[in-house]
């Protein structure tokens, strides 16, 4: 244009932009006149998100690796919990009752580890189990089966049964009449003479008496071999207990699991502890976190 006018001056085509939109929509302002747009046809990398995917599903395999072998050190080293299946140790202990049992308080034999194997025998840091423990301990007769009994005997004592009434080397031990038990079974209510123990230690705890002049009321002298321990239930005319020696008799420390420690859980008996919405109902609240005496 002429002087004084207004307006943009016409630059030269060679200083010009080239823009080229390509079939692809992709926009080339670099290139050149005269050369030719290139589509990148590289695939779309997805690498970091199966990457991303792949780390996930490690990290919760590791979680749970970590919680499995936390929970099997539990287990083995210090409470594995129980569930009480028969009435033998009416009242201290009820069926339908959960607790938990120290593994250390004993020290640690092959039937502390799951599955038991025999890696060794007797005991690792051994501690002697004291009278009026309640324990759980494998059945020397069937070392797969779990029992759970007060300890009355200590190896070399002389344990005997007369009238109903508990010697302990040649002495009764103290007991006193206290009130009735009173058990419900199957709509019938049941009156059950109860009595409280004191051992020579000092252990003092409940007995039942369901009827008088039991089988068992009256023994022979059961004299504990060394290393061994006698067991009895507290519901003394339904429990099959070391009084039996063909079926339970003396028990080895070797085969003590634990000692009963806390009830953490209780639900009446024929319940089933899965049916949450009956627990208002079925469950024993007064008894959890009780400590077993």
């Amino acid at each position: 244009m002429g002087e004084g006018g207004s307006g943009t001056m016409d630059q030269p085509a060679e200083n010009q932009s080239n823009f080229r939109i390509g079939t692809d929509g992709a926009v080339d302002s670099a290139a050149p006149r005269g050369v030719r747009h290139q589509k990148d046809e590289r695939p779309m990398s997805v690498t970091s998100g199966t990457k991303r995917k792949e780390g996930g599903i490690a990290e919760t395999g590791r979680v749970i690796f970590h919680a499995l072998i936390i929970a099997l050190v539990i287990r083995t080293l210090l409470f594995q919990p129980f569930n009480i299946p028969s009435g033998s140790m009416k009242a201290t202990l009820l069926v339908g009752d959960y607790l938990f049992v120290s593994k250390y308080s004993y020290g640690y034999s092959h039937y502390s580890l799951p599955f038991s194997p025999p890696l060794f025998s007797g005991r690792i840091w051994g501690s002697p189990a004291n009278r009026g423990d309640v324990v759980v301990f494998r059945l020397p007769k069937d070392d797969s089966t779990d029992y759970i009994k007060r300890v009355i005997g200590l190896p070399g004592d002389r344990i005997q049964m007369i009238d109903g009434v508990l010697h302990i080397n040649g002495e009764p031990v103290k007991r006193e009449r206290i009130g009735d038990y009173i058990e419900t079974e199957e709509g019938r209510t049941q009156r059950v003479k109860r009595w409280r123990e004191t051992l020579p230690n000092g252990v003092s705890y409940t007995t039942l008496d369901l009827v008088d002049n039991g089988f068992y009321d009256n023994t022979p002298v059961y004299q504990v071999p060394p290393g061994h321990y006698f067991m009895m239930g507290d519901n003394r005319d339904n429990s099959t207990d070391s009084r039996v020696l063909s079926q339970v008799g003396y028990v080895p420390f070797e085969n003590i699991v634990g000692r009963a420690q806390i009830i953490f859980f209780s639900i009446a008996e024929g319940e089933h502890a899965w049916m949450i919405w009956r627990w208002p109902w079925t469950v024993r609240w007064s008894r959890l976190f009780t400590i077993v005496r």
